[in-house]
Parts: structure tokens; C-alpha cells; sequence
């Protein structure tokens, strides 16, 4: 099956998307001929310009991103016999929704999203939830429309708290864009002898583990979390996690590690357990083929609660 990538630009209303998306259509370093389906769910006081493109292979369809089907762009890329797709999305639908009906060949090949600076925050305050689902898929955020001198932050600390991998690049209104480079230490010391996760910071751990086992790989870690029994080897493993929020209460989900243990079968569903195990990256069905953390128990001791209960970021 041959793959067509995707690229796709998200963020709110007047964020600057059709703009970017148009001078990258000018660019011939990216538009070189190539036969592009570009996708609009939303469409702006802007218009695309084709006179301008250096190559006119590039077919525009205007869709509604509640309603679109996978068969309707499976459609779309076969009658323009698309190369590649590239999308601007809807700022008030959630991205992963999208995602879901896209074709089986189509892989996202880069996701950029672009948020104005001088409304961000409100919508941060506002719609919490939408802010986070853009920025947890993304590998660049730009923030633009900041004045020179500007505190950025702000800006900082919510798309790393989001994303920790994130790219951020800030354009500022005298034309002269900068990339982010605070460095952002995790709040345990990975290269001790054990790895001692606070309660506070189960959520910051469990994202960088699952995103990087390998750098974990044999490393001794010690945390708190509540037993949650796996349908599979239930006398040999169980999963101690967390619930976990990533932005408001509608959002929280367990997060649990698969953890060998001889004493899994005893253990009391939802008690709370403090796990102190060494960690390897393997395949596990939890991690649908790909490479995630299993632990190995070395003790599992019978805790209070975690303060507070409910992880955050």
C-alpha cells in the first residue's frame, strides 16, 4: 500500500494558518510538482491564492470536519491522485477525531500548530481542553504576532507542559521569528541509583517513559500508584499507575505501567502500592507493537494514598 503523507496545520480562527500554508505553497522547495490535495475544515478571512503557487498540481476541497467521512477523502486523493495531502483543520473540533477517519495509508508526516499570542491565553483559560489536543500531537508550535521584548513564558510553560518534545518557535510583528531554547530538566534525577518519582511529578514521569523507554532501560524507579490488574498473566503482572488529568476533569484516565510481580494475584484491585522496579523497553499489547516500558518488581509495599490523588502536569 503506498503512503501519502500528511501535513497538517492546526490551531483557532485568525491564527495565522492560511497564510503560512499559502507561502509554503509558493515555496517551490516544497511545491516542486508534486500532486497535493489540500484540505480546508476551516475557512478564514483568507484566501488561497493558486496564480501564485509555482505548480499548479494542487486540487482544494472545503469539508466539514464533523460530518467528513474516510470513504470522502479516499475519494478526494484518488480523483486528484494525490501524492501527498495537506490539511488545515478546524480550531474547535479535537484533532484525534479527525485522525480516526483518515484513510489507512494516510500517515501525518508533520503537524504544526499555530496560535496568536494576543488571544492564546484566553482560549488557554477558555477551552482548556482544545488547546491541550493541539499541542499534545505537535511537533512545532508557533506563536505569533508577539512585540519584541515580550514575555514568552507564559507560552512555555503551557506547550511544554502539553508536549515536552515540542518545537516552539516565536514570531515576533517586526518580521524576525526565534526558537525556544530553555532548557526544561525533569524533576528527578534519572541517573540515580533509584529513581525517586514524588507524587507531584507521576504525571511528568509516566509521559517521559512511555515517549522514551530506552533512556530508562535498566534504571531502578520508586513510586506510588494503585494496582490495576491486566487481562493477561493476571498471577504474574499487574499495572501500578495513576489517574492521571491532562486538563480538566472530562479528560482523566489511568495511566499504569505493566509490572512483573510473583504476588500479582494477591494484590488488591485499586489499593494503593508503593512499586520500586527496574525498567526495560519492550513490546507488550498495551503498546500495540510498539516499544514501551515493562517493569520488574523488586518490592511492592502497601501505601497511603498519593497527595494529590489525581495526577496532573
Amino acid at each position: 500500500m503506498q503512503q501519502i503523507p500528511v501535513y497538517a496545520f492546526t490551531g483557532f480562527l485568525d491564527s495565522g494558518k492560511t497564510k503560512f500554508i499559502q507561502e509554503t505553497l509558493e515555496d517551490p522547495r516544497f511545491n516542486a510538482g508534486e500532486r497535493t490535495l489540500l484540505l480546508v475544515f476551516e475557512e478564514g478571512e483568507e484566501e488561497y491564492d493558486f496564480s501564485a503557487y509555482p505548480h499548479q498540481n494542487v486540487q482544494l476541497a472545503v469539508l466539514d470536519q464533523q460530518t467528513v467521512t474516510t470513504k470522502e477523502l479516499q475519494n478526494l486523493a484518488k480523483k486528484c491522485r494525490a501524492q501527498r495531502v495537506v490539511a488545515e483543520l478546524n480550531g474547535m473540533q479535537l484533532v484525534g477525531d479527525l485522525y480516526t477517519r483518515f484513510p489507512q495509508e494516510w500517515v501525518i508526516a508533520q503537524e504544526v500548530m499555530f496560535a496568536d499570542s494576543t488571544t492564546f491565553m484566553a482560549y488557554n483559560a477558555n477551552m482548556r481542553n482544545l488547546v491541550i489536543d493541539k499541542l499534545t500531537g505537535a511537533q512545532m508550535v508557533v506563536f505569533n504576532r508577539l512585540t519584541k521584548g515580550e514575555d514568552t513564558m507564559p507560552f512555555h510553560k503551557i506547550a511544554r507542559a502539553a508536549n515536552r518534545r515540542i518545537d516552539i518557535l516565536y514570531d515576533y510583528t517586526d518580521g524576525t521569528t526565534a526558537f525556544d531554547d530553555v532548557e526544561d530538566p525533569l524533576p528527578f534525577d534519572i541517573n540515580a541509583p533509584v529513581v525517586e518519582i514524588r507524587d507531584e511529578d507521576y504525571a511528568l514521569w509516566y509521559r517521559d517513559v512511555t515517549e522514551e523507554p530506552r533512556k530508562y532501560q535498566d534504571k531502578t524507579v520508586r513510586f506510588k500508584g494503585q494496582v490495576a490488574m491486566l487481562r493477561r498473566d493476571r498471577n504474574g503482572m499487574f499495572a501500578p499507575g495513576r489517574f492521571v488529568m491532562t486538563c480538566c476533569v472530562e479528560d482523566i484516565q489511568f495511566c499504569g505501567v505493566p509490572c512483573r510481580y510473583e504476588g500479582a494475584g494477591k494484590l488488591e484491585p485499586r489499593s494503593w502500592v508503593t512499586v520500586e522496579a527496574t525498567v526495560s523497553a519492550e513490546k507488550h499489547p498495551l503498546y500495540q507493537g510498539e516499544l514501551g516500558p515493562v517493569l520488574t518488581a523488586r518490592r511492592v509495599e502497601p501505601a497511603e494514598k498519593a497527595d494529590p490523588e489525581v495526577a496532573a502536569f
